[in-house]
C-alpha cells in the first residue's frame, strides 16, 4: 500500500501494488494523462508506503486508508515522513 502526491502536495492518491519501482514509473509516466486519476492530478511523487506479506491484507489497508478524511492520511504520511520528503529514488 502506498501514497503518491503532487509536485505542490495538495492531491493524495492511495494505492497498492506487488511492486513499487514499477508502479511509481509508471505513475511517473502517466503524469499529465487525464485517463487515470493519479495521472491528470500529477499524483507520481511518493511520500508514504507500507510492505504486506500477504495481497488480501495489503488490499484491506488500502481500502481502510482510501475512505479516511485527508488529515487523518497526512497524520499517517507525517508519522513516517515528517517532512514529505519524495521517496521515488528510495525504494
Amino acid at each position: 500500500m502506498y501514497i503518491t502526491t503532487n509536485p505542490e502536495k495538495k492531491v493524495l492518491y492511495v494505492g497498492m501494488t506487488n511492486n513499487l519501482r514499477v508502479r511509481i514509473l509508471q505513475h511517473t509516466e502517466n503524469k499529465g494523462k487525464p485517463d487515470s486519476f493519479a495521472g491528470k492530478y500529477y499524483c507520481y511523487n511518493l511520500v508514504y508506503y507500507e510492505h504486506f506479506t500477504h495481497v488480501d491484507h495489503a488490499i484491506a489497508r488500502e481500502k481502510q486508508v482510501k475512505k479516511w478524511r485527508r488529515e487523518k492520511k497526512v497524520a499517517l504520511i507525517k508519522s513516517e515522513n515528517p517532512t514529505w520528503r519524495f521517496l521515488n529514488n528510495e525504494i
